[in-house]
């Protein structure tokens, strides 16, 4: 009304009254968390085109599309800063289960990328596939997210490249110190790849061929990385006996390259590591002290997915896949490796060891449809039902699948969890693929971080335990790791940001997927935008793929 008297009021003395401002979409009356950590606040976000055009109270503004918020959080879009979506976006660029949770960033690039490849990689790519098949057009890493956005995709992409595909395009699966040459063609690969928008070098230290490179060849590959701004993040080379010193050649190689060193998802792995973790802590908040910029990530629960080669000793892994197998066909081989499974590891990450037992051992993932009737049981179930040991259990079924056999393995504790919580220095991860219960996606089953990571950190560890307040959480899953990654206006709701944007409510959302039944949706996740496009509508996909390749600092 009142509006309305001014308005006659100008016309009368004026004779006319200004246009209100029209937007695309306004979000009204939100509670408004901008992603620095501040206080939320109560208002209106505007978007016009791919950006951010307002936020505060916009009462004079009018939107094409506008969407109630009362009651519901606001936020920027959340950032996954370890995701194994690679292939699961070409085969559903929709990202179902990551932006259900309100993801809009999925980060590749832990230890292998899906580039650089060589012609020869590229053959074992297409030979090793599993559920998902696809063809390898690209061939840089840069190439492969372009692939993807030209398919469609609903989040935006961005990678490392891996410290892995970089050795294998030069030495192969050879466990062996480059030569001078060999050297500086990996760190022209690494140049390369920055200047095509990497957004650093990512390692995977537990894994052969990883685990071949010394700290000195992971320094020299950092060392380009950091001449662009670029970061150095790595699964680091023990996270259960040697965890201490593995953290020690992370900080050692952030020192000498100069460089920003992130831990991907931080643990301490076994549960006679457990007490181990306040170690960590400790040399990672000095080395913050020191002046060097140490960060980490995190998933939010006590069992981590990967395959039966954290199972076996690394050198009977050298050479790559082929080798492997046909080595644990010796009968001789096999018992040495026997062994080795049951003992600690005096020069690798024995996770059979640590999960303490074969019932800690979940077999969820099988090429061989022969063997998918075993998916969701322990390795201690097959071992009984073959009448085998476990470790002869694990090494038959490698040679069966001709793979490393997606397994889960039980590790951590809970009270280790939330002490990671309450690090300002961690963001969090997925460490999984994005999926949807649907398809070929069915055939295995995910590990319950790829549908309810993000989810589980608000409803369970925000909502319920109080662990940290919302605005910090909403911080750490967004402008944190934005900052982190340097990227140009993503991780705030500012004007002039690109409009990634999550509307949920804080009330009710809530992770659904377990062990037992992973393929299950999170709730409580309304709207989301990527790029001011709506992706999520009223919590259904409306199959819009506005995602795009992000470049890093380079």
């Amino acid at each position: 009304m009142i509006r309305g008297l001014i308005c006659l009021v100008s016309l009368a003395f004026l004779g006319a009254c200004a246009a209100p401002q029209e937007y695309d979409i306004v979000i009204r009356n939100g509670m408004i968390y901008d992603g620095s950590g501040s206080a939320p606040f109560q208002g209106d976000l505007a978007i016009q085109g791919d950006t951010i055009a307002a936020v505060g109270m916009l009462d004079e503004a009018h939107g094409r599309t506008e969407i109630e918020a009362d009651g519901l959080a606001v936020a920027p879009g959340f950032i996954n800063m370890l995701s194994w979506a690679t292939d699961t976006l070409i085969q559903d660029g929709r990202s179902q289960s990551g932006i259900r949770q309100g993801v809009t960033l999925e980060v590749f690039g832990e230890g292998p990328s899906m580039g650089p490849l060589s012609e020869e990689m590229k053959e074992e790519m297409l030979a090793q596939q599993g559920d998902i098949k696809f063809d390898i057009p690209w061939t840089t890493l840069s190439e492969y997210l372009q692939h993807l956005v030209e398919k469609g995709i609903s989040p935006n992409v961005a990678s490392f490249v891996g410290a892995t595909t970089i050795r294998v395009h030069v030495l192969g699966y050879e466990n062996r110190r480059p030569r001078p040459e060999e050297l500086d063609e990996m760190r022209s690969l690494v140049r390369q790849a920055m200047e095509q928008g990497a957004l650093g070098v990512g390692s995977s230290l537990i894994y052969a061929p990883a685990s071949f490179a010394s700290t000195e060849e992971l320094t020299a590959l950092a060392e380009v990385a950091a001449e662009y701004g670029g970061m150095y993040i790595s699964h680091i080379r023990s996270e259960g006996d040697r965890l201490l010193e593995a953290v020690d050649e992370l900080i050692t190689i952030a020192r000498n390259a100069k460089i920003h060193a992130e831990i991907y998802h931080l643990k301490a792995a076994g549960k006679s590591n457990w007490d181990k973790l306040e170690r960590v802590i400790e040399k990672v908040e000095a080395a913050r002290e020191e002046g060097l910029l140490i960060t980490a990530n995190m998933y939010n629960y006590t069992a981590g997915k990967t395959g039966l080669d954290a199972a076996m000793p690394l050198w009977v892994q050298e050479g790559g896949l082929d080798a492997w197998v046909t080595r644990l066909k010796d009968p001789a081989i096999r018992r040495r490796v026997r062994s080795e499974m049951s003992a600690p590891g005096a020069d690798w990450e024995n996770l059979y060891l640590a999960a303490g037992s074969p019932e800690n051992l979940l077999l969820v993932e099988f090429k061989n449809d022969a063997l998918k009737h075993l998916t969701g049981k322990t390795l201690a179930e097959v071992a009984q039902m073959r009448g085998k040991s476990p470790e002869d259990t694990a090494m038959d079924l490698v040679i069966e699948d001709n793979s490393r056999v997606g397994t889960v393995y039980f590790l951590m504790s809970e009270e280790n969890i939330e002490r990671k919580l309450g690090l300002p220095w961690v963001s969090f991860a997925s460490d999984a693929g994005s999926l949807a219960p649907e398809g070929v996606f069915l055939r295995s089953n995910p590990h319950p971080r790829a549908y309810g990571n993000f989810a589980r950190l608000l409803g369970k560890y925000v909502r319920e335990e109080a662990i940290m307040p919302l605005e910090e959480a909403i911080h750490r899953l967004t402008s944190r790791p934005a900052s982190n990654l340097k990227l140009d206006r993503r991780g705030r709701l500012e004007t002039g940001s690109f409009a990634d944007v999550v509307v949920f409510d804080p009330a009710e959302i809530q992770d659904h997927a377990t062990y037992d039944d992973p393929h299950q949706y999170s709730t409580g996740v309304i709207h989301v935008f990527v790029n001011g496009q709506q992706v999520l509508r009223n919590g259904e996909h409306t199959g819009a793929t506005p995602g795009r390749a992000l470049r890093g600092p380079g």
